[in-house]
């Protein structure tokens, strides 16, 4: 019998939701204009009730670069974060977000994520990644 890891990214039971609350670190893979794969570690907050993921970054980041050369679409991105035998991937498109409000939003996220706020950063901006897909083993 073939095993399956996928989870519903809207209502994912409740050891995965847990595992995505645990402080972990975390990979975002975009893809570069020739096709090949970009990898960094990032912090990522989940939000299943809006089938978000949310990276905060610096607009001038390869990663941003990546995902506004996709165009208006987004870019096909993964998230992902690994602990011993648990791991959790999050798939779907990615759109990079400058309006301060969400920018803000993220933040907060990220600090009761990962028990920090970040120092201010003028050009912060936020990546949210529309899900798609959720797989994995918490």
């Amino acid at each position: 019998m073939a095993l399956t890891y996928s989870v519903d990214p809207g209502d994912p039971d409740a050891s995965y939701l847990s595992f995505w609350r645990e402080r972990h670190l975390c990979t975002l893979t975009t893809l570069r204009p020739d096709g090949t794969p970009h990898l960094v570690p990032v912090g990522v907050t989940y939000d299943p009730e809006h089938l978000l993921a949310r990276v905060i970054t610096n607009r001038t980041s390869a990663k941003v670069r990546h995902i506004r050369a996709a165009g208006d679409e987004g870019a096909p991105v993964a998230v992902c974060q690994v602990d011993g035998g648990r791991w959790a991937t999050l798939e779907g498109r990615a759109r990079v977000r400058t309006g301060p409000e969400r920018v803000q939003d993220a933040v907060e996220r990220y600090a009761e994520r990962y028990g920090r706020m970040p120092g201010p950063n003028p050009d912060r901006v936020v990546i949210e990644i529309a899900l798609t897909r959720a797989m994995g083993r918490g």
